[in-house]
């Protein structure tokens, strides 16, 4: 596909001076994002308490706000690209903090399940902020801004569960809780206004209307199938039809994409053994990323003496429980270009699936003791935080620099649509695979989701290693 043609700029307002300067501010707004995140982990159980949910259904708290982010991503990506990520960035805040207070303040698990879609775009900063400093600065600051963003967004992480456990123990109140990322999301709109230059090169051409509504559609028929699956049973009527026809409006979805000149997502860009490989592992990265963070809450909450597992945690003692991991992602993250710059991304990318696949696989086996977990969770947070710090960087530097926030929203959105498909295919096998009084999961079902996520992460790591790239080298355009 030949690049898109761009036109400058209505107004140019700061240079790469001070976009190194700014740089500081969109860190602030990952840290948030980071914080945002994870700090709704060890909270679940809480919520469900408040609200009346059971174990699975917190499963959906963490896959309608991916569900949301599937369709946001692509979609504020390419208005980026069209109008000014800036100006993208500052909405996808507002309608962040709008959904944060509403998950706050909502009196029924229903309203706050409509806060969490609110939260969709909050998947988009991250591939908005990389188009803006890609758009300013020269290759190498950049690959270092990129570098610092996803290193405030796994610090941000690590203080987000740390700080809403410490904070739900000291007030005793949920919602009260909920109100400090609440602030925290609010600050950051009027902030946004600050300093923050817009874009220089913008793309031309259309936002992809058919397409938007193509892909929402489909992940609808996706998200009622699977949670029906939980009631009815996978091969029940109520299941296979909406699955049916999301499988069906995403194949429309693909060949309306294919043939237009300015997609919603650029899926020319992922065929081919120099970009498929990294988008399949996109997708399995957020699986097992996505998809085992509410059920790694839920069993550490889990009453031993009513389940037969768990260690009846506190948030504060969930979250303590997964500092380590927290603090290995930062690490992890952090040394991610000094690994790749001496084994190359792929394969660094390769010894990061590997080691989280046999993390998941100890999960399965040592569950009996919080410590076991503990450990086994600083392996695997390690492991994650330098994939997540390798991946932005191998797609950016694949994408035409004119389109870098749809190339970059692209990872994010494959990423995310599999931790969609994970929340609710996660939360199907909890409510399915029960205690013998069928009052709450069985220690089975763990570990059923354990070794799924261990097998998609070996996958990810096939998929990467069939990859034919050289280092450093973009993606011929198509």
């Amino acid at each position: 596909m030949s690049a898109a043609p761009t036109t400058q700029a209505p107004s140019d307002t700061g240079t790469g001076a001070s976009v190194k300067a700014v740089v500081g501010l969109l860190v602030l707004f990952e840290f948030v994002s980071g914080f945002l995140q994870m700090g709704m982990v060890p909270l679940l159980p809480k919520i469900g308490d408040r609200l009346g949910a059971t174990d699975s259904d917190l499963s959906w708290v963490v896959a309608v706000q991916l569900l949301a982010a599937a369709v946001c991503v692509p979609a504020f990506g390419r208005l980026g690209d069209l109008h000014g990520h800036r100006l993208l960035l500052r909405i996808s805040l507002a309608t962040v903090a709008a959904g944060t207070c509403l998950v706050a303040l909502a009196p029924s698990f229903e309203v706050l399940l409509l806060g969490r879609v609110l939260q969709g775009p909050l998947a988009a900063l991250l591939p908005l902020e990389i188009a803006l400093v890609r758009d300013r600065l020269p290759v190498g600051p950049a690959r270092r801004a990129i570098a610092r963003l996803v290193g405030a967004l796994t610090v941000g992480s690590l203080l987000g569960a740390l700080v809403m456990g410490a904070a739900d123990e000291a007030l005793g109140d949920i919602r009260l809780t909920l109100l400090l990322p609440a602030v925290l999301t609010v600050v950051c709109v009027p902030v946004s206004f600050l300093s923050v230059p817009e874009s220089r090169r913008l793309a031309s051409g259309r936002v992809d209307l058919p397409g938007i509504v193509l892909l929402g559609a489909a992940m609808i028929g996706l998200l009622l199938g699977v949670s029906a699956a939980e009631e009815k049973g996978w091969l029940a009527a109520p299941v296979l039809v909406p699955i049916g026809a999301g499988a069906v409006l995403l194949a429309v979805f693909t060949a309306v994409e294919l043939r237009r000149a300015d997609p919603l997502l650029d899926l020319r860009a992922m065929r081919g053994r120099g970009s498929a490989p990294f988008y399949l592992a996109s997708f399995l990265f957020g699986v097992f990323f996505f998809g085992s963070q509410a059920p790694n809450a839920t069993f550490w909450a889990a009453d031993p003496a009513e389940t037969g597992y768990g260690f009846a945690l506190s948030a504060l003692s969930i979250s303590l429980m997964s500092l380590p991991g927290a603090v290995c992602s930062v690490v992890g993250s952090t040394l991610t270009a000094r690994i790749a710059g001496r084994t190359g991304y792929r394969r660094a990318l390769i010894g990061a699936f590997t080691l989280v696949a046999l993390s998941f696989g100890s999960f399965a086996v040592l569950h009996d003791a919080w410590w076991q977990m503990s450990l086994t969770y600083a392996v695997l947070g390690f492991a994650v935080g330098l994939a997540l710090g390798a991946m932005p960087t191998v797609v950016v530097e694949a994408g035409d620099p004119s389109r870098s926030g749809v190339a970059t929203a692209v990872y994010n959105n494959v990423k995310t649509l599999g931790g969609a498909v994970a929340g609710g295919v996660f939360a199907s096998v909890l409510g399915t695979l029960l205690t013998a009084d069928g009052e709450a999961p069985g220690e089975r079902a763990y570990v059923v989701l354990w070794l799924v996520a261990g097998a998609c992460a070996l996958a990810a790591a096939g998929a990467v290693a069939l990859a034919h790239r050289e280092e450093g080298a973009p993606v011929a355009a198509r």
